[in-house]
């Protein structure tokens, strides 16, 4: 049985939680399909990955991994305000946007909307959580 390497191409089903138990995604919902992603190619978070090293197909485990080994930090540097023109009519707080940034599209949940600014968070969603993986190997290439 083939092990998973740093460079292999794998089909997993995962659920992911934080430790309060709250689950955030998983391939098992209805509709979703397993994952498919090459190991080493910046696709996964660093800690998902080190988690499947040496796993084989029909594998299960829970992997916990740390702040720095998912997300990162949580940056209050990432939080800015902006005059309300500047965003599209309408928005409302949790609502998301995508703003187009020298490194890139980068995308900014909400967080506050008064009269003349709105105040947009740009970190993501899971920044500075925990988070509690179970996994199960499909197939390795």
């Amino acid at each position: 049985m083939s092990k998973i390497t740093s460079n292999s191409t794998v089909t997993v089903n995962y659920t992911g939680r934080l430790e309060d138990g709250s689950v955030f995604d998983s391939s098992l919902n209805e509709g979703r399909t397993p994952l498919t992603a090459t190991l080493g190619q910046g696709q996964l978070i660093k800690g998902f990955e080190e988690g499947l090293i040496d796993m084989g197909v029909g594998d299960k485990k829970t992997v916990e991994i740390d702040v720095d080994m998912a997300y990162g930090q949580y940056n209050e540097a990432m939080i800015q305000v902006v005059p309300k023109e500047q965003v599209p009519e309408g928005v409302m707080v949790d609502h998301m946007l995508q703003a187009n940034t020298p490194m890139g599209p980068i995308n900014f949940r909400v967080l506050e909307v008064n009269e003349e600014n709105v105040k947009l968070d740009g970190n993501h969603p899971l920044a500075g959580k925990k988070l509690i993986f179970d996994l199960e190997v499909l197939e390795v290439n």
